[in-house]
């Protein structure tokens, strides 16, 4: 009788109802072998809900549009064209915020020392943002409804904003309730009563700094109006031809300076409206004879700061002769006589002066300018001479190249990040302002989650940046340039005609890194793969160690031999022999076969010279794939590095090659279809090969495989990759004689004579045999034709996954290869995941060896077998023998990632070496102890008694699947999804338990648990909405993920419930209480003359009572997204606050003026007193006593 098992019952309801996409199928394990229970921790409760899911963003704001600071508070606000807000304190305070509407941010104004800012958007809203809680919120919105809005304006210490709209409208929103009040200033009373046209937008607001009571308003068309605030009427009118773009006032309000659209500059007496004082052409050619100079680009900005020590400073951006063509763009500093005329690498947004003081009616004393550019953010001392930049402690360089593959490891070595920055902190530049970075405001949070994060970036220019995300956090450690083991084209006559890119040659497309060892491996566009070792040495290499591999797919025609030659020397692919690499030179391989088509030739140069090597990862071994027949090497899919083995191993969709890095030595170098032997499921035969080029009957398939890449670059630098396939010969029902089919493989090894292994393989039964070759050092000669010339497949693409229609299962699936089609699908089979381990390779095996797990695009695993010899000296001299094992495991989609489980449930990573240095001699007992230390492979005989079973998980596209071993039995199966794809899984650890974590192209991130594949997390996050995010998310231990949200910028997403408990205690405080500093003193003269800074009661100019109340259908209120009880929550926050202080100014102004009241009663009654003295002692003065 069967047993019935509740617990899996209750499995499959939990799974039922958390998808209705998902079809739970636990497999039930066959009668003979019963396997044991797993004990399984990991609960729903352990994962947390979808609003708690993101935790923080690093790098540059994407597409900036605003720019604001707070002096007192040291807090930076940059607002996007996405609707995005990011706040930055001192380094490692930061803050990300998203208003809801998507619409773009036209302008931000801090209620400095405040704990708020105002955000004005393109969608005509004004928001509220309380920066006193660690995730600020927005308390309230305003939206105008009848007008838009262009320019805002706050005062300091005022609650009052002057909200300047397109139509030349000015309106005043009171900021702690966020109501509009009745007083308006309308743009025809605004104007002269005799001009008949419109003003324009208004595009400047600012209020005098010695007078509150008038207000400057700057309108597009040239004119300026100095507005009366308490007669409502324009007190001066000043008008000029050019369009006007920015105005800013001299800090003793008797002078405002103008930029426009011409390139000039007008200097402006308060008093004297007829005509500027000043006209100033900065980048302007002085013409003879007093003719006005040429105009200029606009000068976009321009600020007028003033300094106790010296001249003021006129600080300006644009306004560049229209003749500098090509010039990059410009930020000029006017100090005195001197004019600097700073460029920049990238278009400027915006741009501030840090000034000492938030006074505007006092010296400004600015020390430093804040630019934010397109793409980057550069703070410029002026106090130094030359004005050099401050460092940027900021993350802000991530998209310095644009981000090609990304990967993140958690819990990583202790040892590691400290290695990595010694290394790394020598590639510091210098130049720097040795001042400190001025941003300097917040408090950082006190996490208690301290295990080391590494964050690792491949770049287009074949750049790879170590990044430290510890605690929330990003800091570059250290980057290394993997471009530079390759000679470099110096102009565009010199590029090699062997690139398979147009751009980016050297562009990183896959990272294998092992951090306890801490080798690396990547792989490159060009189809290369270069192997790092990590050294605290310097070291200088003759010559670099390189292979090229004949990764091949096509079949030799034997009919048409095109030459004749020495029949090349024949090795058995399971026992090659390593190959020693001359220290020479690097000659070139044949260049092109007997009818002119390139062949043999790899698609980058090495360098032929010295090359030293700082400390850090230092190149080991370079590995390329060469041009076949004229066809360019297939891009690589795949890539797995092993320490202990000394292996690395790499395929594409023509097949998988093998290779000893220890000895430089290609170990295995088959066709895809070769692995299966006589087991392939498709009974596919090899092709013969095209005898035409011409696309008739063919298919173009255009794949915008540099989308995300290329679109940081210019429009003028784009340039389509496309992937060309002709199927003229390949038609439905043509069969290929298999007497015309062998199949080589060539292992070309760089050194003065090329060494060509060559093995024909046969078809049908024998293909098994054949895979398994007999263990030899040498194979006989054998007379082999020569390979014909082959129509392969051009491939100009990033590798990048192609979303396809599957048609025979009416779903969508992706290929790794972007030149594959519906119709060429099963023949050409791309390797799509690659894992070394220590498992059964076999049904029959008592025990566990060192194998390789190959997965493919079609959901097949293939096992492959390695004999490794014992270690130390006999592992440089003996062969490593590879063998298919004939193991085959079917899943539907493509294999994405592979891990293995002991029989408790727990992880069995991949055998490793420790790092040690290689550059330091060993002393023989140190050697001795590594010889003992470092066994790889465990013979059958000696480990009977420890023998265990394993479970292998496998996910796909599709599906996933627990397999026991060594039976090989399914013994779980979840189908993850029918109507979508999975994009990323991986097996990571969470709450010392395992579990498998995937992100779906329709959105949704899901968990398992292992063994039993229950579900434990389904929430829709995330849309597939372009490739970037495909090609960068990726999973980690302790609940971490992360993705490339923009081409600038990390989104960092947590999936543990323990991590989101944390993260309030994890994240900075942006507010901190400072004093405000003192107001300027008015000083003797000017206090008895009436003189200084005039005050405005603005509460009694524009209160209800006085102003009455604005239009409803003007704009409409909005509370905070948390209600009114959020509302009056904050209100013990920021407007609890501005009330109080601004409650405590008019209590503190009442007592001044009753104390001044005294006194001048005192002064008034000794003036009384005096005079009546001096009189009495007059009248008395002459008289005698007696007359009294």
């Amino acid at each position: 009788m069967r047993k019935f098992n509740i617990r899996k019952v209750l499995d499959g309801l939990t799974a039922g109802s958390s998808s209705a996409s998902q079809q739970p199928q636990p497999q039930q394990h066959t009668p003979g072998s019963r396997e044991p229970e797993v004990q399984e921790t990991l609960q729903s409760e352990h994962f947390p809900a979808l609003q708690r899911l993101l935790t923080v963003r690093h790098g540059f704001p994407y597409q900036p549009s605003a720019l604001a600071f707070d002096p007192v508070q040291k807090i930076l606000a940059v607002g996007t064209q996405t609707g995005a807000l990011r706040l930055f304190g001192r380094p490692g305070v930061e803050c990300y915020c998203q208003h809801d509407s998507g619409a773009a941010v036209i302008q931000l104004q801090f209620l400095i020392n405040e704990g708020a800012l105002v955000s004005a958007l393109a969608d005509d809203t004004l928001h509220l943002w309380n920066l006193r809680q660690k995730r600020p919120a927005i308390l309230h919105s305003l939206k105008f409804c009848r007008e838009r809005v262009t320019f805002c304006h706050l005062p300091f210490q005022s609650k009052w904003l002057y909200v300047g709209t397109e139509r030349g409208n000015i309106h005043i929103v009171n900021v702690e309730s966020f109501t509009l009040s009745g007083y308006v200033i309308m743009w025809n009373k605004a104007i002269e009563l005799s001009s008949k046209s419109h003003p324009g937008p208004i595009v400047h607001i600012s209020d005098n700094p010695m007078d509150e009571g008038k207000l400057l308003i700057g309108f597009e068309s040239g004119t300026v109006v100095l507005w009366d605030l308490k007669s409502k009427k324009g007190d001066y009118r000043y008008t000029y031809d050019e369009a006007i773009h920015s105005v800013a006032w001299h800090h003793e309000g008797k002078q405002f300076i103008c930029s426009h659209s011409d390139g000039t500059l007008t200097i402006w007496n308060v008093r004297s409206p007829t005509k500027p004082v000043q006209t100033i052409t900065p980048h302007g050619k002085q013409l003879k004879d007093g003719k006005k100079p040429e105009p200029c680009k606009p000068i976009l900005k321009v600020e007028f700061k003033t300094s106790r020590s010296g001249e003021p400073f006129i600080i300006l951006s644009g306004g560049l002769s229209y003749d500098t063509v090509g010039r990059r763009p410009c930020l000029t500093v006017m100090h005195g006589k001197s004019t600097a005329v700073l460029e920049m690498d990238y278009s400027i947004v915006d741009f501030l002066t840090l000034c000492e003081t938030p006074y505007a009616n006092d010296f400004q004393e600015p020390y430093a300018v804040v630019v934010l550019l397109e793409k980057d953010l550069v703070l410029i001392d002026l106090a130094q001479n030359g004005y050099p930049i401050f460092e940027n402690p900021y993350p802000l360089s991530i998209h310095e190249s644009p981000v090609t593959c990304c990967e993140y490891f958690a819990d990583c070595p202790v040892d590691l990040i400290p290695a990595l920055y010694s290394v790394g902190a020598r590639q510091k530049r210098q130049g720097y302002s040795k001042k400190e970075w001025p941003i300097n405001g917040g408090n950082w949070g006190l996490g208690a989650q301290s295990y080391p994060e590494i964050i690792i970036t491949g770049h287009a220019d074949g750049s790879i940046k170590f990044w430290d995300a510890s605690a929330i956090t990003l800091q570059v450690l250290y980057k290394l340039k993997t471009a530079k083991v390759f000679e470099k084209s110096r102009n565009k006559d010199d590029k090699p005609s062997t690139d398979i890119v147009d751009e980016d040659p050297y562009a990183i497309q896959i990272i294998s890194w092992c951090p306890e060892s801490r080798m690396l491996c990547i792989a490159g566009v060009s189809a290369h793969v270069i192997i790092y070792r990590f050294s605290k040495q310097e070291v200088i290499i003759e010559v670099i160690p390189m292979l090229e591999v004949r990764l091949l797919y096509e079949i030799n025609d034997v009919e048409s031999p095109e030459s004749e030659q020495a029949p090349p020397l024949s090795t058995p692919v399971g026992a090659v022999s390593p190959q020693p690499i001359p220290p020479q030179s690097h000659p070139s391989t044949s260049s092109s076969s007997s009818d002119g088509l390139r062949d043999n030739v790899p698609c980058l140069k090495v360098k032929n010279s010295p090359l030293k090597q700082s400390p850090g990862y230092q190149a080991e071994l370079v590995i390329q794939l060469v041009w076949v027949g004229g066809e360019p090497p297939q891009q690589i899919t795949s890539l797995a590095v092993n320490s202990s083995y000394g292996l690395v191993v790499f395929g594409n969709c023509n097949g998988i090659a093998i290779v000893d890095y220890l000895q430089k030595a290609v170990l295995l170098n088959l066709g895809t279809i070769e692995l299966y032997g006589s087991n392939d499921p498709y009974r596919r035969e090899p092709r013969s090969p095209r005898k035409s080029r011409q696309p008739s009957g063919g298919v173009l398939i255009v794949t915008f495989c540099m989308c995300g890449l290329s679109s940081f670059y210019s429009d003028s630098l784009k340039k389509l990759h496309y992937s060309f396939l002709s199927l003229c010969d390949i038609n439905e029902g043509t069969v290929v004689p298999e007497d015309r089919c062998k199949s080589p493989t060539s292992v070309y090894i760089k050194s003065h004579s090329t060494l060509s292994t060559s093995q024909s393989l046969p078809r049908g039964p024998q293909a098994l045999i054949a895979a398994r070759w007999v263990v030899g050092r040498w194979g006989s000669k054998q007379d082999l034709p020569e390979r014909p010339r082959h129509q392969g497949v051009l491939c100009l693409s990033l590798g990048i996954p192609l979303i396809t229609l599957d048609v025979k299962d009416n779903s969508f699936s992706r290929s790794r290869s972007s030149s594959v089609t519906s119709i060429d699908k099963e023949s050409r089979e791309a390797i799509s995941a690659l894992h070394f381990c220590e498992t059964f390779t076999r049904k029959a095996d008592s025990s566990p060896s060192p194998c390789l797990w190959v997965g493919t695009t079609l959901g097949t695993v293939l096992v492959i077998a390695l004999n490794l010899p014992p270690g130390g000296e006999q592992r440089l001299l003996q062969p490593v023998i590879v063998s298919p094992s004939g193991t085959i495991l079917r899943l539907k989609g493509g294999i994405l990632r592979m891990a293995f489980l002991d029989t408790t449930g727990c992880l069995v990573p991949p055998a490793y070496e420790s790092w040690r240095e290689h550059n330091v001699p060993e002393e023989k007992d140190e050697k001795e102890k590594l010889k003992k230390k470092r066994p790889v492979s465990v013979s059958p005989s000696s480990s009977q008694e420890i023998s265990e079973n394993q479970y292998a998980v496998i996910c796909s596209e599709k599906q996933a699947k627990v397999i026991s071993l060594p039976t090989q039995n399914c013994a779980y199966k979840q189908n993850i999804t029918e109507t979508s794809f999975v994009l990323r899984g991986d097996i990571v650890a969470l709450s010392n338990s395992i579990c498998l974590a995937c992100f779906c192209a329709n959105g949704h991130i899901m968990t398992f648990s292992l063994p039993s594949l229950r579900p434990l997390l389904d929430v829709y996050y995330l849309p597939l909405t372009n490739m970037r995010i495909a090609r960068t998310f990726c999973f980690t231990n302790n609940g971490q993920a992360l993705y490339l949200v923009s081409p600038t910028e990390i989104q960092r997403l947590t999936y543990s419930q323990e991590t989101c408990e944390n993260l309030q205690e994890m994240l900075g405080e942006l507010f901190t209480p400072v004093e405000t500093p003192e107001a300027p003193n008015r000083g003797f003269f000017k206090g008895l003359f009436g003189g200084g800074a005039q005050s405005l009661d603005r509460e009694e100019l524009f209160g209800e009572s006085s102003s009455g109340k604005a239009s409803r259908s003007l704009a409409q209120h909005i509370p905070g997204p948390g209600g009114i009880e959020g509302v009056k929550g904050a209100a013990s926050g920021v407007v609890g606050e501005l009330a109080r202080a601004r409650l405590a100014l008019d209590e503190r102004g009442q007592k001044l003026g009753d104390l001044e009241e005294r006194t001048t009663a005192m002064l008034s009654s000794a003036d009384s007193f005096s005079k009546h003295a001096h009189e009495m002692m007059l009248k008395y003065k002459d008289k005698k006593w007696y007359q009294f």
